[in-house]
This record gives structure tokens, C-alpha cells and sequence, in this order.
């Protein structure tokens, strides 16, 4: 005998009508909107500007970070009074406040980095002339001068050092005003102009050579005022500030040569030297140091002094003010060739 499942019946009772029009069916996809909300205020849309006009800014632009970060907060105030006043929702009201916090102090601090930065008088030409054409930053040059150096003068007749008395360990200085005159037993060398080193032979012969003295004598030929740094702090700093180090590399190294002219014309003026701004490579950092130190080795001070002033400039005395040069800071030919 073959059995049916039977499908229960669904009894209607009697009168029963169904409504179908106040009937509803399932949507097919329930994230599908039927009606769209009323669009936003106009609040809501300018901060939405904002943040969309700071996000296209190039990056070319000197001023980019400063104006998208200003834009961002701009925007994030918006939202708050967009969701504060019109929306009421905490939790956008919230979250835009930290944003707003975070921009807000990033936008101050580019600022500030930003600010002017204020040299002082006496040190403005020695930034312009010296440090500003090789792109030195004007808190870098603060940073330099600020810290372990300071301002001292001289009055006319006073010696700035004493040949064969005067360590060359101790400081390094910047003229900045007046005029100094070197002078090797008496005998005139070369004078020294405002904004050039006063002891930069020195400092560059004596790297390698600690504990030597003054050759020369350098004295005040009118009321100067110079910038003088501590040496070994000095050194410390140039280390930790790798770019200032190769500034000052170049400096020295074109105040030599500076002062190797000089010695060669010794009527060199003031004027004359701003002329000269020669890129000054290994071969052209000849020291006057050693130029000095083999006048002092002459058995004859007076004969030597006069040949050498006559004939440095012969290519047969640079040959071996060279050859010295390289003796005294172990410099080999082949680095010669490749720096010259």
C-alpha cells in the first residue's frame, strides 16, 4: 500500500479577507537605499572643500606643508560646528577635535620654523658676505655664532699674537672690524681685511701638528672688533654638523689663498680681495704657515725674507712650497693630481 505525505491544510476561517495592500515584502537587497536624505548643509561641504583643495597642493610649492596642514585644520572646524550644531553626533564631533588638535600643532610648528630668524648687527655683513652665498641657513649661522663664541676688540698698536710666544691651539677668529697687519720680524707681509680669518694658516697647518707657536706677528693697525671661536669646541660642533664642516673647508681654504696673494702683492687693499673668489682646491690651500716656518729655517732672515718676496711667485718656489706642503700633512702625489 503506497502512502502520500500530506501537506497540512491551511484552514481560513470564515470572513476572513486578506489585506494586501498594506502588505510589505522583504527588499531583495536590504543596503539598497529607496530614499535618499536631504543633502547636508553647506557647512558640511566647505570642509570637504578644504580638505580636498589641500590635498591637491604640489609639492613644488615652497609654502605646501604650512598650507595643507592650515587647509586640514580649517576643515576639521568645520566638521565640529557641521556636527555640533546641525547633526548631533558626538562621536564625528569627537573625532574631528583630535584631528583639529593634531594639525593645528603641526601647522604652529612649521610656523615657527619659519619665523625670521634675527643676526645680530655685528654679525649681518659677515652672514651676507660670507655664509648666505653658499647657502647657509640663517639658524645654522645662530647656532654657530651663538653658543661657544663671542665678540672681543683690540685697540690700535695691540697684538693679536706674538711670534714665537702665542699658542695657535687655542682659538680661531673672524675679523670684523678694522684692519691688522702681519708682520715677520718686522718686516710687513700682508694686511687683513674685515671678514677674512685672521689665524687660518695656522689652523690649517696645525690639524695634524698640535703645540706650535705663532710665526708671525699679528698686530692691530686699527680699533678692531673680531669674531673668535674656542678651537676644540669649534672642532666638536663641525663634526656633529657635517655640511658646516665642508663649509668651513672652503672658507679656509680661500682665506689662504686669499693671504697667498697678499704675500705676492703686499699692497693687496680691501677692495682688490673681494675681487678675488677662486675655488680654492688642494693644490691652491699652499700653507703660509710652512711659507713662514722656511723663512725662520734661513740662516740669513733678511736675504731669505727678500727672496721671498721677490720670487714666490715662480713656478720653481711654488714647486717646493708645494713639495713642503705635502711633507708637513702627508699628502701623496696622486691625491695632488686628483684634487688640483
Amino acid at each position: 500500500m503506497n502512502t502520500t505525505a500530506m501537506s497540512p491544510l491551511t484552514v481560513t476561517p470564515l470572513g476572513f479577507v486578506p489585506d494586501l495592500k498594506n502588505s510589505t515584502l522583504d527588499p531583495l537587497n536590504e543596503t539598497a537605499c529607496e530614499n535618499w536624505k536631504e543633502i547636508h548643509h553647506l557647512v558640511f561641504h566647505v570642509a570637504n572643500i578644504c580638505f580636498a583643495v589641500g590635498l591637491v597642493i604640489p609639492t613644488s610649492l615652497n609654502l605646501h606643508m604650512i598650507l595643507l596642514r592650515g587647509l586640514l585644520t580649517i576643515g576639521c572646524a568645520l566638521f565640529i560646528i557641521w556636527a555640533t550644531l546641525y547633526r548631533c553626533a558626538l562621536d564625528i564631533m569627537i573625532w574631528n577635535s583630535v584631528f583639529l588638535v593634531v594639525n593645528l600643532l603641526h601647522f604652529i610648528y612649521l610656523v615657527y620654523k619659519r619665523r625670521p630668524i634675527k643676526i645680530e648687527k655685528e654679525l649681518s655683513s659677515l652672514y651676507k658676505r660670507m655664509f648666505e652665498p653658499l647657502h647657509v641657513p640663517p639658524e645654522l649661522f645662530q647656532r654657530l655664532t651663538g653658543q661657544f663664541c663671542n665678540i672681543q676688540t683690540l685697540k690700535t698698536g695691540q697684538a693679536y699674537a706674538a711670534e714665537d710666544k702665542t699658542s695657535v691651539d687655542d682659538r680661531l677668529s673672524i675679523l670684523l672690524k678694522g684692519k691688522m697687519k702681519v708682520s715677520y720680524r718686522g718686516h710687513f707681509l700682508h694686511n687683513i681685511y674685515p671678514c677674512a680669518f685672521i689665524d687660518s694658516p695656522e689652523f690649517r697647518s696645525t690639524q695634524m701638528n698640535r703645540g706650535e707657536k705663532f710665526q708671525v706677528t699679528i698686530i692691530a693697525d686699527d680699533n678692531c672688533k673680531f669674531l673668535c671661536w674656542s678651537r676644540e669646541r669649534l672642532t666638536f660642533f663641525l663634526e656633529s654638523e657635517p655640511f658646516l664642516y665642508e663649509i668651513f673647508k672652503y672658507l679656509i681654504g680661500k682665506d689662504i689663498t686669499n693671504k697667498l696673494y697678499s704675500l705676492n702683492d703686499p699692497t693687496l687693499n680691501d677692495k682688490a680681495s673681494k675681487k678675488i673668489d677662486r675655488q680654492p682646491s688642494l693644490c691652491s690651500q699652499l700653507s703660509v704657515m710652512q711659507m713662514r716656518n722656511s723663512m725662520a729655517s734661513t740662516s740669513d732672515s733678511e736675504d731669505g725674507l727678500q727672496m721671498f718676496l721677490r720670487g714666490s711667485s715662480s713656478a720653481s718656489s711654488l714647486r717646493n712650497n708645494q713639495q713642503e706642503f705635502y711633507n708637513a700633512y702627508g699628502v701623496s702625489r696622486l691625491q695632488h693630481d686628483v684634487f688640483c
